[in-house]
C-alpha cells in the first residue's frame, strides 16, 4: 500500500510503515530539523518542509493510506497547567481532513495522546471524517505492549471506508526491561551528593534506593513515577521532548544518553540523530515508536 506521512517528524511512522512492508511515497513536516533527519534516514521518501495547512494536496502522489501525527502539545497534561493550550497547535488536526478530502484514501491512521479524544472540537473533527465516508475506531495502546522498553500510552484512530469501525487486536508481548538497553559504563556521571543538588532530588533517590536497589532510573525533573524511581527491570516511563530521566548507579547519577533515549523509543541503533543532545531528545520525544507503528499498520492493512 502506498502511504503518505503527515507531521512526519523524525520518521517513526515512516519507519514503521516500511517495517510493515508498505511504501511511503511522500512526507511532510513544518520543522526544518525534523525534515533534515527524516530525509537522512529515509532518503528515498520525498519530504517537504511546509506548514501543512498550506499544502496543495493535488501535488501529493497517489496513495491508499494516510499516516498522521498532528501536534499533541495542546492536548497533553504534560504541558503543565501554567502553559496555555494553543489553538494553532490543536488546529493541525484539520490538515488531516483536508488531505483526506482531496484523495479519499482507503485508510487513515492518526496517532496522538489520549487527551486528543477530549478536545472540545474532537466530535466535529470526527464528524468531518464521517461526512467523507469513513468510520472511526479509537485504540488506546501502550508502546510497552509492542516490545518497546517504554510505557508510552497513545491513541491510534483508524478511519476506514467500511460500514463498521475496524477493531484491531494484538497479541500482548512481555514487557522489555529498560535495563536491557542501558549502558552503565557510558555517559558522564556525577556524585549524587554534590553542592547544589536539590533536597527533592535527594529524597527521590533515597526512596528509589529503598524500592529498587542501588541501580535504577528516576524522573529528574517533574513527578514522573511519583516521588520514587523505577526498577531497570521495567520499561521506562514516557520519553518527552525534554531530558527528564536520570539513572542512578550507587552513589553516582547521570541523565540518559541519546543512545539510550533512542533505544527507549524503539528506533534502530544506526538511526541518525543530531549531535546536540537537546535537539536529539526533542526529535525523539515527538516520535512514534517504529515497532508500535508497524504493528498498527500491519493489522490495519490486513483487515482493511
Amino acid at each position: 500500500m502506498r502511504m503518505i506521512d503527515l507531521f512526519a517528524g523524525l520518521g517513526g511512522f515512516t519507519e514503521g510503515a516500511e517495517m510493515a512492508g508498505q511504501r511511503v511515497v511522500w512526507a511532510g513536516n513544518h520543522w526544518a530539523p525534523a525534515v533534515y533527519y527524516h530525509s537522512r534516514n529515509h532518503p528515498l521518501v520525498p519530504m517537504v518542509c511546509q506548514d501543512l495547512h498550506q499544502a496543495n494536496w493535488l501535488e501529493v502522489p497517489k496513495h491508499e493510506g494516510v499516516l498522521a501525527s498532528p501536534a499533541c502539545q495542546g492536548h497533553t497534561p504534560a504541558r503543565g497547567k501554567e502553559q496555555s493550550h494553543h489553538d494553532a497547535q490543536r488546529a493541525t488536526a484539520w490538515a488531516v481532513t483536508s488531505a483526506v478530502e482531496c484523495h479519499r484514501p482507503q485508510v487513515v491512521i492518526v496517532e496522538n495522546v489520549p487527551g486528543f479524544l477530549q478536545w472540545v472540537l474532537y466530535p466535529a473533527w470526527k464528524a468531518a471524517l464521517e461526512a467523507l465516508g469513513y468510520t472511526l475506531a479509537e485504540h488506546v495502546l501502550d508502546a510497552a505492549d509492542f516490545g518497546v522498553p517504554q510505557n508510552r500510552v497513545r491513541v491510534f484512530i483508524v478511519a476506514t471506508r467500511s460500514k463498521r469501525p475496524l477493531q484491531l487486536s494484538f497479541p500482548k508481548q512481555s514487557p522489555v526491561a529498560f535495563g536491557s538497553v542501558v549502558d552503565l559504563d557510558s555517559g558522564t556521571w556525577s556524585r549524587v551528593r554534590k553542592p547544589g543538588r536539590s533536597p527533592s532530588t535527594l529524597k527521590r533517590i533515597a526512596q528509589g534506593r529503598r524500592d529498587c536497589g542501588k541501580n535504577f532510573v528516576m524522573p529528574y525533573y517533574g513527578s514522573g513515577s511519583g516521588l520514587t524511581g523505577r526498577s531497570l527491570s521495567r520499561p521506562i516511563g514516557t520519553i518527552t521532548t525534554r531530558a527528564r530521566w536520570a539513572i542512578v548507579r550507587g552513589n553516582e547519577m547521570r541523565m540518559l544518553t541519546v543512545a539510550e533515549t533512542r533505544a527507549a523509543m524503539g528506533f534502530r541503533s544506526d538511526y541518525e540523530l543530531p549531535a546536540n543532545v537537546a535537539l536529539a531528545t526533542h526529535l525523539l520525544g515527538n516520535g512514534v515508536p517504529p515497532g508500535m507503528g508497524a504493528a498498527v499498520i500491519r493489522e490495519v492493512v490486513k483487515l482493511a
